[in-house]
């Protein structure tokens, strides 16, 4: 089901836990995004920056192919098509090919021209009932040719930005694109602190993902942020396992070098990759009983469902989220959520076709 990711974020907000974007990049990988989410019963935001639009041919492709496949999968669970790091045209150009939700990146503007082009952008998505995400900090790093130096948000800017009507900022706090080098300093909470005080609970979008610890995670969640947004893990895992697929000569095998399953593995291992390494570490459950949305359904039984570690078929069929104590903070199961107030999620979640674009 197509909606724009207003609700979605609000909810997980109130929730104390954060829905995932997942960068889609070709069919295969909407489409395990997709079967993932509806399995799991969680919502989910199908990220496109503009690389990979072009990539697909152009956005309008994109917002056919993810509305059709919505559509003959009979995915029922709340899915954003969302661009991701947008220019200004390139923003303009998703609303008119039918986006649900848009992300304009004006963070490499002065503070006066990001507010007019986020003011105009506002305007323009609210009108045809997409929700819109700004950024202030530029995140460090690159993402597929946009590169950021890595800077702290302004909280003072961060409050202008939220304050013209967009619907979750995203805010340089040191996270980065890509791979985290060794040296890495980790996520400055002193600023994410004030970010949160000073932009008045506007839903928070942690970019960068990828390789950043679960305890970071989850003390991200507990100071707002309400998104979490995965790219570089799924593309090293679809190309190890593509690699390991060609290695082991099942290329060669019958009709192993038909693409569909060429590239079956690397569909499937972005889900089983990060399943099989928190499982090692704990941190993951995957429960064998039926998930009811909202992923706050651990919490709602004195006791933890039962738990199991599941053979590679089934994985993509049970829970996956992050563990945290008695919580969730899941990335790859599609959402994540903090320990705190854990027990007062509201169950249920609005699916209401109002929030669909016109």
């Amino acid at each position: 089901m197509l909606v724009n990711a207003t609700n979605m974020l609000l909810k997980a907000r109130d929730g104390h836990y954060a829905v995932g974007q997942f960068n889609i990049n070709n069919l295969e990988w909407t489409k395990s995004i997709l079967l993932t989410a509806q399995e799991l019963n969680s919502p989910v935001i199908l990220g496109v920056s503009e690389g990979a639009g072009k990539y697909m041919t152009g956005f309008k492709t994109v917002a056919a192919m993810v509305k059709a496949m919505d559509e003959s999968l009979g995915i029922t669970v709340p899915v954003a098509l969302h661009l991701d790091h947008g220019t200004y045209e390139g923003a303009k150009a998703c609303v008119a090919a039918g986006f649900t939700s848009i992300m304009f990146d004006g963070s490499h503007y002065d503070i006066d021209e990001n507010v007019a082009k986020t003011t105009e952008l506002v305007a323009l998505a609210h009108d045809h009932g997409l929700s819109i995400e700004a950024e202030v900090g530029s995140i460090g790093g690159e993402e597929d040719g946009v590169v950021g130096m890595g800077e702290i948000a302004d909280p003072e800017q961060c409050a202008k930005i939220a304050g013209l009507g967009i619907d979750f900022l995203a805010a340089g706090i040191g996270n980065i694109h890509g791979k985290y080098p060794a040296n890495w300093k980790g996520l400055d909470f002193d600023a994410l602190d004030k970010i949160h005080a000073a932009t008045n609970n506007i839903p928070l979008v942690l970019h960068g993902g990828t390789g950043i610890p679960e305890d970071m995670i989850k003390k991200a969640i507990s100071l707002g942020v309400s998104k979490i947004n995965v790219n570089t893990e799924c593309q090293l895992s679809f190309a190890d396992a593509t690699r390991k697929y060609i290695e082991a000569g099942k290329d060669l095998q019958g009709k192993g070098f038909d693409p569909r399953k060429l590239l079956a593995p690397g569909g499937d291992r972005p889900r089983e990759d990060r399943a099989v390494r928190f499982c090692q570490q704990g941190l993951i459950r995957l429960c064998s009983e039926p998930v009811d949305f909202p992923p706050a359904f651990l919490f709602a039984a004195p006791k933890p469902k039962t738990c199991l570690f599941p053979a590679r078929q089934a994985v993509g069929k049970t829970g996956l989220f992050f563990m945290a104590g008695n919580a969730s903070a899941g990335v790859d199961g599609l959402t994540a959520r903090s320990n705190r107030n854990a027990g007062s999620h509201e169950q249920g979640a609005s699916r209401s076709a109002s929030a669909r674009p016109k």
